[in-house]
């Protein structure tokens, strides 16, 4: 009688032990949920900060390519340039005579230069002025052109302007969507260290559970060796496993530790604060086609839409190498200019100034290098084909193993979840037995491991879920809980 009351006494000192563990616990520590975390990581991580400093830094490259075709204004000039020295001047018989020079040389040109994208060329409008001062001797000039027109345009070569303008719209939408893709990866990676928290949460959990349920017990079975009702080898194992679990909590303390400080580290935050993550038990009933999911990931990944790209790169290498073969350049200009010894006489009056230039630069023998220069880029594009034929295969592969992946661990899900129901269930009624001695310590001891088992492969699966379901999110940027894109193309 005595005995039965003994344990009945340590079976509620258990039972107000762990309410007051979890009251302590509650009390000092902050909840933090999985979409509170992934909401902060997204905001306030380092990892957040280089993705928002990367879009920044695209957004100004494709600035920067915009500009390419705007109109530039631009003053140039040389104010002044002046020379004192001797040199010697050419004269008109061809002898050279030496002078003492003192002169002032200033120029100034101001250009209006526009880009033309469809030929490569550039139209400027120009209007410029020199003022020449030569003090040796006492004269002094004006020249100037008002204005003038001037047409520079390549001939057969590379148009830089029309291959940017089908590329750099592409690569910057690539760099919008990557961003989007790399906020889902933030997600990813830290749904990964939060499970890594919780596990080590875990842990400690039933390292501290186990830990006061193996001192009742062993304190038990020293009271029925006592009595004579159970062997010194029992008794020996509890006190085994009593040592074992003491072991188990302090590894578990250092686990959960070291894992909140690379998690906090992760989150950016230094603050060292106590906290305490949440299970998230709310699985979504979600039902996804790897064909509709391919679907999404076409029209929103930013790796698919690289494949245009790199095929449309592919294709202006070989466009720059036959810009090589010729290079013929054509110089126009028409105009207005006059020169005098006031500044007036420059703007009074003033001539026609026309120059046409043509110029060119054609290899007669050059064994073989252009045609090799040619044939390179024609077999880069035709690898650059394979390549790109072998990276869709690969896209589409991904996309349709991870709905596989998934569907899979959303069933995968209720089965661990029964089975830690059941092990959970099957521990106390396993104890249950053991306090009235009906059951042996080895038995009960088998309960305690196969509950320990599944509660980790319970938490494991939850892990693996999530996971993957960010992944999903991130292959196809969709939201399946939503039923919205997470890229708006606007």
């Amino acid at each position: 009688m005595w005995l039965k009351s003994n344990m009945n006494t340590k079976k509620l000192i258990l039972i107000v032990l762990i309410i007051l563990h979890g009251v302590t616990l509650y009390s000092q520590q902050k909840k933090y949920s999985l979409e509170v975390i992934i909401v902060i990581a997204r905001e306030q991580s380092p990892a957040s900060a280089q993705s928002k400093t990367r879009k920044e830094n695209r957004y100004w490259q494709y600035r920067f390519f915009k500009s390419n075709y705007n109109p530039q204004l631009r003053l140039s000039g040389d104010l002044p340039n002046y020379q004192q020295a001797t040199t010697g001047v050419t004269q008109a018989d061809g002898t050279i005579a030496f002078q003492s020079v003192d002169q002032t040389n200033t120029y100034g040109n101001l250009s209006l230069q526009q880009p033309i994208s469809w030929t490569g060329g550039t139209l400027a409008f120009n209007s410029y002025l020199s003022y020449y001062n030569n003090r040796s001797l006492n004269s002094r000039a004006w020249n100037g052109g008002p204005v003038s027109i001037q047409l520079i345009q390549p001939l057969f070569a590379f148009n830089q302007l029309k291959w940017d303008r089908m590329t750099e719209p592409l690569k910057y939408e690539e760099s919008k969507r990557a961003n989007v893709e790399e906020l889902e990866f933030i997600s990813r990676s830290v749904v990964e260290k939060y499970f890594t928290v919780l596990e080590a949460q875990v842990n400690l959990q039933i390292a501290e559970s186990n830990l006061t349920n193996t001192e009742i017990i062993f304190s038990m079975e020293q009271d029925r060796f006592n009595l004579g009702t159970t062997t010194r080898e029992k008794l020996l194992q509890a006190r085994l496993q009593f040592l074992e679990s003491k072991q188990d909590i302090t590894q578990a303390k250092i686990n959960i530790k070291n894992s909140k400080l690379e998690f906090q580290y992760y989150l950016g935050h230094n603050d060292n604060e106590d906290f305490d993550l949440e299970l998230p038990t709310n699985i979504p009933d979600l039902q996804i086609d790897d064909v509709e999911a391919l679907k999404l990931a076409k029209a929103n990944r930013a790796d698919y839409l690289a494949f245009e790209r790199r095929k449309i790169e592919a294709e202006r290498e070989v466009a720059q190498a036959k810009g090589q073969l010729v290079q013929t350049n054509l110089i126009a200009s028409f105009g207005l200019n006059n020169s005098g010894s006031e500044l007036n006489d420059v703007y009074t009056n003033p001539l026609q100034q026309q120059i046409v230039n043509l110029t060119f630069n054609i290899p007669i023998v050059d064994w073989g290098r252009n045609r090799a220069r040619m044939q390179t880029s024609i077999a880069n594009k035709r690898l650059n084909d394979y390549t790109i034929a072998i990276d869709e295969k690969n896209f589409e592969r991904e996309i349709i193993n991870q709905v596989s992946q998934f569907v899979a661990l959303l069933n995968q899900i209720s089965i661990t979840k029964e089975s830690n129901d059941v092990a959970l269930e099957r521990y106390t009624l396993s104890k249950e037995k053991y306090l009235t001695g009906k059951m042996d310590i080895t038995n009960l001891n088998i309960a305690l491991a196969e509950k320990d088992i599944a509660t980790r492969g319970y938490v494991n699966a939850l892990k693996a879920f999530w996971v993957a379901y960010y992944d999903l999110r991130r292959l196809t940027l969709y939201d399946f809980k939503e039923n919205k894109m997470l890229y708006d193309r606007n």
